[in-house]
Order: structure tokens, then C-alpha cells, then sequence
């Protein structure tokens, strides 16, 4: 087995019609998802989500390549070293 690691991702959202997608993602790896925090940020016309996720590397890509392939959407992660 894979050793769990411990991290944060960060998605900004810039097109709200991938919303849907994104949520379907989140929810098919809410196994790795320890908390969630969404800001939507209106003067911007944006929304930033912030995770904290417990999973094995391969896993927490996954996740993070699916949604990176998202139009309009950002992700960007820290996996801590440990």
C-alpha cells in the first residue's frame, strides 16, 4: 500500500459553468478530502476552493490532473513531505 500523504489544494475557478464537473470530481475523491473551504470572490468573478486532502500521491494527483483539465479552473497543490 501506498503511504498516505498529507496536503492542500488550491482551485481557482474562473468559469462557473465547470462547477458541476468540478463537484463531481470532488465527490468521486471524498475519500482523500479532509476539509473544504469555498470562497466565491464576486468583485472578481471568480470562486476559490481550498482542500485539505490525506491520500496517496497517486490518488491526490488524480484528482488534482482531472480537475486541471477542467476549462476555466486552476489547481495547484502542497503535498507535505511526510
Amino acid at each position: 500500500m501506498e503511504e498516505h500523504r498529507l496536503g492542500t489544494v488550491g482551485i481557482v475557478v474562473e468559469d462557473m459553468e465547470a462547477s458541476a464537473a468540478i463537484n463531481a470530481i470532488l465527490h468521486q475523491h471524498a475519500d482523500l478530502i479532509v476539509g473544504r473551504l469555498g470562497i466565491p470572490y464576486r468583485n472578481r468573478g471568480v470562486s476559490v476552493i481550498a482542500l485539505v486532502v490525506d491520500g496517496s500521491m497517486e490518488e491526490i494527483s488524480a484528482m488534482t490532473g482531472r480537475l486541471g483539465k477542467l476549462t476555466g479552473v486552476s489547481v495547484k497543490s502542497a503535498i507535505a513531505k511526510q
